[in-house]
Protein backbone atom coordinates (compact mmCIF):
# COMPACT_ATOMS: atom_id res chain seq x y z
CA UNK A 1 0.00 0.00 0.00
CA UNK A 2 2.71 2.39 0.81
CA UNK A 3 4.70 1.85 -2.43
CA UNK A 4 1.18 2.51 -4.62
CA UNK A 5 -1.28 -0.16 -5.64
CA UNK A 6 -2.76 -0.64 -9.09
CA UNK A 7 -5.43 -2.54 -9.78
CA UNK A 8 -4.27 -5.21 -12.90
CA UNK A 9 -7.20 -4.49 -15.81
CA UNK A 10 -6.59 -7.92 -16.90
CA UNK A 11 -4.42 -10.70 -15.29
CA UNK A 12 -4.19 -13.01 -18.64
CA UNK A 13 -2.45 -9.83 -20.66
CA UNK A 14 0.33 -10.81 -18.08
CA UNK A 15 3.66 -12.73 -19.43
CA UNK A 16 3.88 -15.85 -17.65
CA UNK A 17 6.59 -15.45 -15.75
CA UNK A 18 4.92 -12.53 -14.14
CA UNK A 19 1.31 -14.06 -13.51
CA UNK A 20 3.67 -16.86 -11.58
CA UNK A 21 5.28 -14.07 -9.67
CA UNK A 22 1.73 -12.64 -8.78
CA UNK A 23 0.83 -16.17 -7.71
CA UNK A 24 3.84 -16.98 -5.47
CA UNK A 25 3.37 -12.99 -3.58
CA UNK A 26 -0.13 -14.30 -2.98
CA UNK A 27 0.51 -17.30 -1.87
CA UNK A 28 3.24 -15.55 0.49
CA UNK A 29 0.94 -13.06 1.50
CA UNK A 30 -1.80 -15.49 2.53
CA UNK A 31 0.87 -17.74 4.52
CA UNK A 32 1.84 -14.76 6.19
CA UNK A 33 -1.50 -13.65 7.20
CA UNK A 34 -1.94 -17.40 8.53
CA UNK A 35 1.04 -16.93 10.55
CA UNK A 36 0.01 -13.83 12.12
CA UNK A 37 -3.36 -15.04 12.91
CA UNK A 38 -1.40 -17.77 15.07
CA UNK A 39 0.56 -15.36 16.93
CA UNK A 40 0.09 -13.93 20.35
CA UNK A 41 0.70 -9.85 20.97
CA UNK A 42 4.23 -10.27 22.43
CA UNK A 43 5.62 -12.88 19.52
CA UNK A 44 3.44 -10.57 16.89
CA UNK A 45 5.67 -7.66 17.69
CA UNK A 46 8.92 -9.84 16.47
CA UNK A 47 7.54 -10.24 13.33
CA UNK A 48 4.81 -7.19 12.11
CA UNK A 49 7.87 -5.60 10.19
CA UNK A 50 8.41 -8.37 7.86
CA UNK A 51 7.26 -8.75 4.27
CA UNK A 52 7.45 -12.15 3.44
CA UNK A 53 6.68 -15.53 5.41
CA UNK A 54 9.78 -17.22 5.22
CA UNK A 55 11.29 -13.99 7.12
CA UNK A 56 8.72 -14.42 9.75
CA UNK A 57 9.32 -17.93 9.92
CA UNK A 58 12.90 -17.84 10.42
CA UNK A 59 12.48 -15.02 13.20
CA UNK A 60 9.86 -17.80 14.94
CA UNK A 61 12.34 -20.25 14.39
CA UNK A 62 15.26 -18.44 16.22
CA UNK A 63 13.45 -17.30 18.97
CA UNK A 64 11.29 -20.44 20.00
CA UNK A 65 14.80 -22.48 20.06
CA UNK A 66 15.50 -20.84 23.58
CA UNK A 67 11.77 -21.50 24.41
CA UNK A 68 12.43 -25.22 23.78
CA UNK A 69 15.91 -25.14 26.29
CA UNK A 70 13.52 -23.42 28.50
CA UNK A 71 10.89 -26.39 28.58
CA UNK A 72 13.62 -29.01 28.69
CA UNK A 73 14.60 -27.24 32.26
CA UNK A 74 11.53 -26.41 33.39
CA UNK A 75 10.63 -29.97 32.89
CA UNK A 76 13.38 -31.22 34.53
CA UNK A 77 12.65 -29.41 37.84
CA UNK A 78 9.15 -30.96 37.78
CA UNK A 79 10.31 -34.15 37.25
CA UNK A 80 12.41 -33.89 40.14
CA UNK A 81 9.75 -32.44 42.20
CA UNK A 82 7.39 -35.38 41.16
CA UNK A 83 10.07 -38.08 41.94
CA UNK A 84 10.44 -36.61 44.93
CA UNK A 85 6.79 -35.91 46.03
CA UNK A 86 6.13 -38.03 49.49
CA UNK A 87 2.68 -36.61 51.33
CA UNK A 88 3.86 -34.82 54.70
CA UNK A 89 2.68 -36.92 58.29
CA UNK A 90 -0.22 -33.96 59.07
CA UNK A 91 -1.24 -33.53 55.52
CA UNK A 92 -4.72 -34.42 54.21
CA UNK A 93 -4.95 -36.19 51.30
CA UNK A 94 -7.10 -33.23 49.62
CA UNK A 95 -3.71 -31.31 50.17
CA UNK A 96 -1.43 -33.79 48.92
CA UNK A 97 -3.75 -34.80 46.10
CA UNK A 98 -3.76 -31.03 44.95
CA UNK A 99 0.09 -30.54 44.98
CA UNK A 100 0.21 -34.24 42.89
CA UNK A 101 -2.17 -32.70 40.60
CA UNK A 102 -0.62 -29.70 40.21
CA UNK A 103 2.86 -30.71 39.50
CA UNK A 104 1.54 -33.32 36.89
CA UNK A 105 -0.72 -30.45 34.91
CA UNK A 106 2.43 -28.58 34.35
CA UNK A 107 4.46 -31.01 33.14
CA UNK A 108 1.62 -32.16 30.59
CA UNK A 109 1.52 -28.08 29.43
CA UNK A 110 5.48 -28.78 28.71
CA UNK A 111 3.57 -31.66 26.38
CA UNK A 112 5.12 -34.28 29.01
CA UNK A 113 3.23 -37.87 28.62
CA UNK A 114 2.04 -38.43 32.09
CA UNK A 115 0.34 -41.81 32.37
CA UNK A 116 -2.27 -41.67 34.58
CA UNK A 117 -1.23 -45.26 36.02
CA UNK A 118 2.47 -43.84 36.52
CA UNK A 119 0.83 -41.20 38.76
CA UNK A 120 -1.23 -43.62 40.63
CA UNK A 121 1.10 -45.82 41.84
CA UNK A 122 3.63 -42.45 42.66
CA UNK A 123 0.43 -41.63 45.33
CA UNK A 124 0.01 -44.87 46.29
CA UNK A 125 4.25 -45.16 47.24
CA UNK A 126 4.03 -41.46 48.65
CA UNK A 127 1.39 -41.57 51.29
CA UNK A 128 2.18 -41.91 55.20
CA UNK A 129 1.84 -45.17 56.84
CA UNK A 130 -1.81 -44.57 58.39
CA UNK A 131 -3.03 -45.81 54.75
CA UNK A 132 -1.06 -48.97 54.15
CA UNK A 133 -4.01 -51.35 54.82
CA UNK A 134 -5.99 -49.32 52.31
CA UNK A 135 -2.92 -49.07 49.77
CA UNK A 136 -3.14 -53.09 50.08
CA UNK A 137 -6.95 -53.11 49.51
CA UNK A 138 -6.38 -50.86 46.70
CA UNK A 139 -3.81 -52.93 45.28
CA UNK A 140 -5.85 -56.22 45.54
CA UNK A 141 -8.83 -55.38 44.83
CA UNK A 142 -9.10 -52.74 42.01
CA UNK A 143 -6.66 -52.68 38.49
CA UNK A 144 -4.38 -49.80 38.94
CA UNK A 145 -3.60 -49.98 34.91
CA UNK A 146 -6.82 -48.28 34.73
CA UNK A 147 -7.71 -46.51 37.90
CA UNK A 148 -7.62 -42.84 37.73
CA UNK A 149 -5.77 -40.50 39.63
CA UNK A 150 -9.69 -38.78 40.82
CA UNK A 151 -10.89 -42.16 41.53
CA UNK A 152 -7.73 -43.14 43.61
CA UNK A 153 -7.77 -39.85 45.63
CA UNK A 154 -11.39 -40.23 46.05
CA UNK A 155 -11.28 -43.76 47.52
CA UNK A 156 -8.40 -42.29 49.85
CA UNK A 157 -10.49 -39.08 51.06
CA UNK A 158 -13.67 -41.62 52.56
CA UNK A 159 -11.22 -43.36 54.33
CA UNK A 160 -9.26 -40.22 55.77
CA UNK A 161 -12.37 -39.22 56.75
CA UNK A 162 -13.93 -42.62 58.44
CA UNK A 163 -10.81 -42.53 59.35
CA UNK A 164 -10.63 -39.06 61.51
CA UNK A 165 -14.08 -39.70 62.50
CA UNK A 166 -13.67 -43.32 64.26
CA UNK A 167 -10.50 -41.53 66.16
CA UNK A 168 -12.13 -38.11 67.22
CA UNK A 169 -14.67 -40.02 68.74
CA UNK A 170 -12.68 -41.26 71.87
CA UNK A 171 -10.61 -38.46 72.29
CA UNK A 172 -13.89 -36.02 72.62
CA UNK A 173 -15.16 -39.05 74.86
CA UNK A 174 -11.86 -38.13 77.11
CA UNK A 175 -12.07 -34.64 76.74
CA UNK A 176 -15.54 -34.43 78.15
CA UNK A 177 -15.18 -37.32 81.33
CA UNK A 178 -11.83 -35.00 81.91
CA UNK A 179 -14.60 -31.89 82.06
CA UNK A 180 -16.96 -33.84 83.97
CA UNK A 181 -14.19 -34.81 86.07
CA UNK A 182 -13.11 -31.72 87.41
CA UNK A 183 -16.35 -29.61 87.59
CA UNK A 184 -17.28 -32.96 90.13
CA UNK A 185 -13.56 -32.11 91.50
CA UNK A 186 -14.52 -28.43 92.59
CA UNK A 187 -17.98 -29.07 93.98
CA UNK A 188 -16.21 -31.09 96.35
CA UNK A 189 -14.12 -28.34 96.91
Amino acid sequence: MEKGYTQLENKNSLPQNEKETLLKMRKDQQALTFIYQGLDEGIFEMVFNVSTSKEAWEILLTSLEDVDKVKKVCLQTLGGKFKSLDMKQFESILDFGNRVIMIVKQMKRYQENMEEAHVVEKVLRSLIAKFDFVICVIEKSKDIESMTVDRLLGSLQAYEERFKRRNDEPLEKVLKAKASLKVKGRDNT
